[in-house]
């Protein structure tokens, strides 16, 4: 069975309705991203993040999985499907996907700010005083700026069986999530789907200047 690799970003769910910082100069919900989405941030306004991040998981409880999300797992059905997103959304588990790394954390979960594998589903709000098991803080689980990417080595190491290569929703700038292209095998055909491409086709890459919903159909339907 071949095995699909797709790597989603933000664009992947926007058309469900859920806010890109990037496409505002560096604003998020009218919030410089430094401010809550950096430890130096957390350490100097924990309130301001984490009330931050409780409107953004209300938000996810508002909207669904769109017809991107659904394609791609009903893919299951035919093709071994990994999803790499760096979307920290719920979206494709929703879809019904079943194998998914979230490279840069995950909405619904918190973690201890003491011991970083101390992590909890969480889908209420998180606030001040709510504590781990040691008394310390808990924080929304999401890689800030300037922080580690944990699931970057098991990203990579999927990256190196992928058969069909499959980029959505992202602009493929932003690292180490920038650089997983790189780890395919030599020749693999990559489908790169964003309506506002940042690289050209070449022998190997063809690109699909639309949204998710309709590139991934677009692309699904020419091996399906």
């Amino acid at each position: 069975m071949k095995h699909i690799v797709v790597l989603t970003g933000a664009g992947m769910s926007a058309e469900s309705g859920i806010k890109t910082f990037r496409d505002a100069d560096g604003l998020w919900e009218g919030h410089d991203v430094m401010e809550v989405a950096s430890p130096q941030g957390f350490s100097k306004n924990p309130e301001l993040v984490l009330d931050f991040y409780n409107q953004r998981r209300r938000q996810l409880f508002e909207v669904t999985p769109n017809q991107a999300h659904i394609d791609l797992a009903k893919l299951e059905q035919q093709y071994k499907v990994t999803i790499i997103t760096q979307n920290v959304d719920d979206l494709h588990e929703r879809a019904e996907s079943t194998n998914i790394v979230h490279l840069h954390g995950e909405l619904l979960k918190a973690r201890s700010t003491y011991n970083e594998h101390d992590i909890t589903n969480w889908k209420t709000d998180l606030v001040l005083g709510d504590v781990c098991k040691q008394g310390y803080q808990m924080r929304p689980h999401i890689v800030w700026f300037g922080e580690a990417v944990p699931m970057i080595e098991k990203a990579i190491d999927i990256c190196e069986t992928a058969d069909i290569l499959m980029i959505i929703g992202t602009s493929m700038q932003v690292y180490p999530a920038a650089s997983l292209m790189h780890y395919v095998p030599e020749n693999t055909p990559t489908y790169f789907i964003d309506p506002k491409p940042a690289m050209s086709s070449n022998k190997n890459i063809v690109v699909v200047p639309e949204t998710a919903t309709i590139g991934v159909k677009k692309v699904i339907d020419t091996f399906l």
